[in-house]
């Protein structure tokens, strides 16, 4: 493979994984990095706690759970300007532990899984190791937490995988809670 061809490849999945990176959103749990350029003790590894907040120096507490890298790099750079005017900030997630969904009943594995890219309930329970033997297929149930108001979301497992209703295969939010009867 030629260097050109090589660099080629590297860019488009360099490229990718920003894209991916800048519309993830901020769980409690996880890992960012914030450094600002030239400013030794504004760089920090930051756990967002359960609550959503974290905490920096200048800034203080920030409510940051919900919000994707680019919302939280504004903020933060805005924030910031009062003491560094022309800060540049930068903002990586480190770990995504706070990317977690739940699965629970029916299946040969049930547990706690987190997820680091983007997944549907279909590919969750392939993660749990498949449906047990007595499962009802089509009483399967996702229940999401919006805000304080919970919602059950119907997923009919034979019929996905035939093909059909594959609209109900809904990609998985952080804190799902799936329920294999």
């Amino acid at each position: 493979m030629t260097k050109i061809r090589l660099l080629y490849i590297i860019g488009i999945y360099l490229t990718s994984v920003i894209a991916v990176a800048e519309n993830y959103t901020l769980n409690p749990g996880d890992q960012i990095h914030i450094s600002v350029w030239g400013e030794e003790n504004l760089q920090q590894d930051v756990l967002i706690l359960p609550d959503g907040t974290i905490s920096f120096p200048l800034v203080g507490v920030l409510p940051v759970a919900g919000q994707t890298l680019n919302q939280l790099h504004a903020t933060l750079t805005r924030k910031l300007q009062a003491y560094v005017p022309e800060a540049t900030v930068t903002v990586t997630v480190t770990a995504t532990s706070g990317n977690l969904v739940y699965i629970i009943g029916k299946v040969a594995n049930p547990g706690t899984y987190t997820l680091n890219r983007p997944t549907d309930v279909l590919q969750a329970l392939s993660l749990a190791g498949g449906l047990a033997r007595f499962a009802k297929e089509s009483e399967i149930r996702i229940i999401r937490r919006n805000k304080q108001r919970q919602t059950a979301i119907q997923f009919d497992y034979q019929s996905v995988i035939n093909g059909d209703n594959l609209d109900t295969n809904i990609l998985l939010k952080s804190g799902d809670t799936i329920v294999v009867p």
